[in-house]
């Protein structure tokens, strides 16, 4: 079984004669990668840069598709239950070692080790036993049937760890030792990360571009500058504040797309005010106009979200709270009734504290919410800006947020990554929610075979989330980006992973 992208063997652009150019792509990245651990990153900015220095036994085509990747073919069980990996013959790290089944068999347990403590280990949560038969012989055994297994393993959650990295050596310039098709040469905080072609990927002939400049850029507004000064080949986003003018000037640059992700905030329920406090917060979300926030606030292609699973995956329907479809002056009312009951009045009005990381779409759409709670309930709403590895902290820790601006990008095209994320036990779920119903309804989905049963037990779960609101849905993302002309390649999916390796330079 192999793939090979369409575009494989077009030719570079030639500088003079025979010499050939150094391609160099310049990608904005939106917020500094906390980390280029595979197994502790869990930013969308980090897992761009992983996917380029990493690979794991399966990856993903130019449009989302799951296909062999340091793994050339694998073998399942009748039951389902046993994968069997063959790894390819010049499968090598970047220092130029052999690259073994063993490395994938240490490197697995190493992310679903309790001492690891890593936020994204419940993606391997299928596993339970991994074993390297030989040195290209992997065999992963799984609690149940999980037949979207080779899409799980194409997340950063199951790269390949080189031994020096396991023992402590920093993910760093000079001792990332990775198994991608570029390695690691720079890595400037704040400024910018630069990767080079790796010549010891095993797949090194097909790799399209030389060079690869990550941009971390938090402010979508500086980013659009530095792309139409010509430092950027191509945004992470675009401002929500200039998306009018962008589709007018640049409509053949704007890329928008379909996107598994979900824009959201999250209620802190181990302190006040929303600990214990159901009506409060299912006030909060009837008196939010999502309508309005995607039309004219966000005005990108947004869609409006009441449930926590986003449209569009395959096998699974979104359970829609019955609020949704009521009349915006229904909602209002029973909002004021709520608010009302939870001890809340004019003359005691809640004060509330919005944490968000810094960035003017984050801005935009807090003070558009706080505005909306001002005028049906009378909220009053401080809203505190803090960079983003402050923020993430001050979320995991629990201890001064009251409500947090997040959002989840689906790992895999299965509701499951959805319902895994909320479950007590995730080291994700920044809300402290924790109903053992719900746990059991996740965890019923995850053992069960059967198609129909493992659906309900899903869809059922979204349910008992929806009643219980540990989170506020207020709209599912599009991606969008503006693509340089002479960058081609470019292929939308769902999922919006674009790995470097694929795209070619014609400037």
């Amino acid at each position: 079984m192999s793939w090979m992208p369409a575009f494989a063997g077009m030719t570079m652009v030639l500088l003079t004669g025979a010499a050939q150019a150094e391609t160099v792509l310049r990608r904005g990245n939106s917020v500094e990668p906390e980390t280029l651990d595979p197994h502790q990153a869990r930013g969308v900015s980090a897992s761009n840069v992983l996917r380029d220095l990493y690979e794991g036994l399966t990856r993903e085509a130019p449009d989302g598709a799951v296909i062999p990747g340091v793994a050339e073919r694998w073998d399942v069980s009748a039951d389902g239950r046993e994968y069997t990996f063959h790894l390819r013959a010049g499968a090598r790290w970047s220092s130029g070692e052999a690259l073994t089944a063993a490395d994938f068999a240490e490197s697995l347990r190493r992310a679903l080790a309790p001492a690891t403590a890593s936020p994204v280990a419940q993606i391997l949560a299928p596993l339970d036993h991994v074993d390297a038969t030989d040195a290209r012989t992997l065999r992963l055994r799984l609690r149940t049937a999980t037949p979207h297994l080779p899409g799980l393993l194409s997340h950063p959650a199951a790269f390949p760890v080189h031994a020096s990295n396991r023992a402590g050596a920093p993910f760093a310039p000079g001792t990332l030792v990775g198994n991608g098709a570029y390695r690691l040469v720079d890595w400037v905080a704040h400024a910018h990360i630069a990767l080079e072609r790796n010549p010891a990927y095993w797949d090194a002939a097909s790799v399209g571009v030389d060079r690869v400049l990550f941009y971390p850029t938090e402010n979508p507004a500086s980013e659009i500058k530095r792309y139409r000064a010509g430092e950027l080949d191509w945004t992470d986003t675009i401002p929500v504040g200039q998306a009018r003018w962008v589709r007018e000037n640049l409509a053949r640059e704007l890329h928008v797309s379909p996107y598994l992700g979900v824009y959201f905030y999250g209620f802190n329920l181990t302190r006040p005010p929303f600990k214990d406090n159901p009506a409060l917060r299912r006030a909060l979300a009837l008196a939010v106009d999502r309508e309005t926030l995607v039309s004219r606030i966000v005005a990108t292609g947004e869609v409006p979200a009441a449930t926590w699973v986003p449209p569009g995956i395959a096998g699974y329907t979104p359970q829609r709270p019955e609020w949704a479809d009521w009349p915006a002056a229904r909602r209002l009312e029973e909002a004021r009734r709520l608010y009302a009951q939870a001890g809340y009045s004019a003359g005691n009005p809640l004060e509330l504290e919005l944490r968000y990381n810094t960035g003017d779409n984050h801005k935009r759409v807090a003070l558009a919410v706080s505005w909306m709670w001002r005028q049906a309930l009378g909220v009053r709403t401080s809203l505190v800006n803090e960079e983003y590895k402050v923020f993430l902290q001050n979320r995991r820790a629990r201890r001064v947020t009251q409500l947090f601006r997040a959002d989840w990008i689906g790992d895999y095209d299965d509701a499951a990554t959805f319902a895994e994320r909320m479950l007590s036990s995730s080291g994700l779920n920044d809300t402290g929610y924790a109903n053992p119903d719900y746990d059991k309804r996740v965890q019923q989905a995850a053992g069960e075979a059967d198609p129909a049963r493992r659906r309900a037990a899903l869809e059922q779960a979204e349910r008992i989330l929806l009643e219980d609101l540990p989170v506020m849905p207020l709209y599912f993302y599009v991606s969008k980006h503006l693509v340089k002309p002479g960058v081609t390649g470019w292929q939308p999916n769902i999922m919006d992973h674009h790995y470097s390796r694929y795209f070619r330079i014609t400037r």
